[in-house]
């Protein structure tokens, strides 16, 4: 789901595209100069493909076909549908953690039951993207902020992270267990540690760093892989005790429906939608930050649709949820890809390695899966990010560790839904409190203060013209009026005029309406006159037919307002 460094999410038709973009079809773009270049970073996309797919369905619980299968009619089907000139979908790290944390706590993991409800699932959330792609409801995923991203993605990947140090490590545990019980079994568990497992993973892990460091360009995971694999198969430590991925099953994936009854469905649904909705999020952000980089044409809702399609092939082919994935994304952007022809190449490569490799991967040592897992998911962490919330605003980073605890300790779902609920909270505070800026105020003198673009007057004393910076609504108009009083009575000279700036004001409701109402005769009784000026055509309309202004004029401009209360 989620590698850290873009920011999060958006929507709306045709958000994200550069003025003069184009429309493109998945190939636009490709030519016989750069089709070799294209080529290459389809080989490369395989080589990080294979083995972090293989790590993401061990996570999900689920058998290793099972992430290679979407890696073929999914993702060819989204690259056909998708917008997107760069994005790649693909199962990721959250959605299998999120498959693990909500399916494993309805069936055992493995089992045909299992596997039907994880594809279920997908289908499930394919249904939801395709409903969100219908109805253009991508702006949704703006209520998914920074924040909560950082910290819902985080408590996942620490969730992962200990699952995959246990593997490294050669420790048993209960992968579909709860966090703490998963800490609980991994330290209980330290003297089973194997030494061999050990030293395969410390290696990994630092070949992937070192090698990272070095040349990014390389696939050093299928290196790290390919040289795990070669090690154990040649010494024997498979009989020493390093367990190994086992039998993978060849050939193509086949069309099936999972056979649940209708109360499994049901069951399903509020994972499925979390799924779609964390999806939604990171994937639009990306598609939009890239398109953006690319001066191409976003349309978010064509993306949707392609999520719906991608997820609900994959669930069909027996697989799992498929999302976007920012790692691969940026991998590509840094090959120099500009179209979806990599997706394809990784695709076709796939299907040779099901119909004639597989063989190939059963004695890859799972300590080597851990280490290439882990290092992938140690920068969905957050840490810098969090970091920065602590730096940046204090209120921001306490929502994000919230959402970091509440899924770490609680559960994804219940992460979602704290996610959502701190973003309403969050959009409630920021309405509740909006600024009130001084435009003009001659009610003392050196009292003046002007914003950069309120005009140069001459001495007006009595003047008060203020702007509220946001709608008016029932959350915020007290508020909003308090202040306004407040202004009014703390001028070192009376105050004859309160003008209203209604430029900002983009809403009212009837709640703030009659606080208005209530405001002009509060001003009334004081001799002080009620005016305002610069507002738009449906909220003057409000304020005249639910009795504000009562008649009283609207001014073009501050100038024209100044002057009005300058002649009287």
């Amino acid at each position: 789901m989620t590698s850290r460094g873009g920011a999060k999410t958006g929507g709306g038709r045709h958000d994200g595209a550069a003025r003069g973009a184009v429309r493109w079809h998945p190939f636009a773009g490709l030519t016989r100069h750069n089709a070799l270049r294209e080529v290459m970073a389809g080989i490369t996309l395989l080589a990080i493909a294979v083995p972090l797919n293989i790590g993401y369905a061990q996570i999900a619980g689920l058998p290793p076909t099972a992430g290679l299968y979407a890696l073929i009619v999914p993702v060819v089907l989204y690259a056909l549908l998708v917008s997107s000139r760069q994005l790649v979908a693909s199962p990721d790290a959250a959605a299998a953690a999120l498959v693990a944390s909500s399916v494993g706590g309805l069936a055992i993991a493995g089992s045909a039951d299992y596997v039907a409800m994880a594809m279920a699932q997908a289908i499930l959330s394919g249904l939801f993207f395709i409903a969100a792609s219908v109805f253009r409801l991508g702006y949704l995923a703006s209520f998914l902020s920074t924040p909560i991203l950082i910290g819902f993605v985080g408590g996942l990947a620490l969730d992962i992270l200990v699952s995959q140090v246990a593997k490294m490590l050669g420790v048993k545990i209960d992968s579909g267990g709860s966090f703490t019980e998963k800490i609980f079994d991994l330290i209980s568990g330290l003297g089973t540690a194997s030494l061999a497992a050990t030293g395969i993973s410390v290696v990994g892990v630092a070949v992937l760093l070192i090698g990272r460091r070095l040349a990014r360009a390389v696939p050093w995971a299928l290196i790290v892989l390919v040289g795990a694999t070669v090690l154990v198969a040649s010494t024997g430590l498979a009989d020493a005790g390093v367990a190994v991925l086992g039998p993978v099953e060849a050939g193509l994936p086949a069309p099936r429906w999972p056979m649940l009854d209708l109360a499994t469905w049901i069951a399903l649904v509020p994972t499925a939608l979390a799924l779609t909705l964390v999806t939604t999020a990171e994937g639009l952000l990306v598609a939009r930050a890239y398109a953006e980089k690319q001066g191409v044409e976003h349309r978010p809702d064509q993306d949707l649709f392609a999520f719906g399609i991608a997820n609900i092939a994959s669930g069909a082919s027996g697989s799992f949820a498929v999302g976007s994935s920012t790692s691969r994304t940026a991998a590509m952007d840094q090959a120099g890809s500009r179209t979806q022809l990599p997706t394809i190449v990784m695709a076709a490569g796939v299907l040779l390695l099901l119909l004639f490799g597989t063989a190939l991967l059963e004695d890859i040592p799972m300590p080597a899966i851990g280490a290439v897992v882990a290092v992938a998911i140690v920068p969905l962490l957050g840490l810098p990010e969090f970091g920065s919330l602590w730096r940046r605003d204090r209120f921001e980073f306490v929502i994000g560790a919230v959402c970091f605890i509440v899924t770490l300790f609680v559960g994804a779902i219940s992460g979602i839904f704290v996610s959502f609920v701190l973003a309403l909270i969050n959009v409630a505070r920021r309405a509740a409190r909006p600024a009130v800026d001084i435009l003009i105020d001659d009610g003392a003198e050196g009292s003046t203060q002007r914003a950069p673009f309120a005009p140069t007057v001459q001495s007006a004393p009595g003047i008060l013209l203020v702007r509220v910076a946001g709608p008016l609504f029932f959350a915020n108009s007290a508020v909003v009026v308090d202040n306004l009083k407040r202004l009014v009575t703390t001028r070192a000279q009376p105050v004859r005029w309160l003008i209203l700036d209604l430029e900002a004001i983009s809403d009212i409701d009837i709640t703030a309406a009659d606080a208005l109402s209530a405001l002009r005769d509060w001003l009334a009784e004081r001799d002080v006159q009620f005016r305002c000026s610069r507002g738009h055509g449906r909220v003057v309309d409000r304020m005249r037919r639910w009795g504000v202004l009562d008649g009283d004029a609207v001014y073009p401009t501050n100038r024209a307002a100044l002057a009005a209360a300058r002649e009287e």
